[in-house]
């Protein structure tokens, strides 16, 4: 099954020295049905923040769902950062930039390197439990930013059912929420 809203125009390697690094331009097709033409790297980054936002009288969390190129290109039809600043602000703010949430009390729960073998990154993983009176706009991301971010709001346990049935494949996505039922949270 080929995902029909993604053409691969042209792979450049940049690096093959100890990671390959590849420049990829492709073209991509949004939902109002407009093409786009982007270019994307895959390499080191630098480090991550990521974060679960829950509901504790609803029983909810909000999720993303956002085209990634370097899943796709590892066979994932879907293709489901960090700033300088410092992690707990960066997440404030993309929080805000790509959820839609204005969020007061966050709290790290633990960093992991995700793939310490390749890769240096490191990521900060957070929670925040958050009400509809935190929410400013719609989300999605920035534009210039070439972000297309869904915002999906989810109760914790079809959230937790989409990783058995395979749907969730996000390993940051399930150790967050895996966290919150382990601690009782949720």
């Amino acid at each position: 099954m080929k995902n029909n809203k993604v053409k691969i125009l042209k792979t450049e390697i940049l690096s093959d020295n100890w990671y390959t690094l590849n420049k990829v331009t492709f073209e991509y097709q949004k939902k109002d049905g407009t093409l786009e033409t982007q270019n994307r790297e895959a390499y080191d980054r630098g480090n991550g923040a990521t974060i679960l936002l829950y509901n504790k009288e609803s029983k909810t969390v909000i999720l993303t769902k956002q085209f990634r190129l370097p899943t796709y290109i590892n066979g994932n039809e879907d293709g489901m950062m960090i700033d300088k600043d410092n992690p707990e602000d960066c997440i404030r703010k993309e929080t805000e930039e790509e959820l839609g949430y204005e969020i007061s009390d966050v709290k790290k729960v633990f960093e992991v390197y995700m793939s310490p073998g390749s890769v240096t990154e490191i990521l900060y993983f957070f929670i925040a439990e958050y009400s509809k009176s935190m929410k400013v706009n719609d989300g999605g991301g920035l534009a210039e930013e070439q972000e297309e971010i869904e915002v999906l709001e989810l109760d914790i346990d079809a959230a937790l059912e989409m990783i058995d049935s395979g749907e969730i494949k996000d390993a940051k996505t399930i150790m967050l929420l895996q966290h919150v039922r382990l601690k009782g949270i949720l």
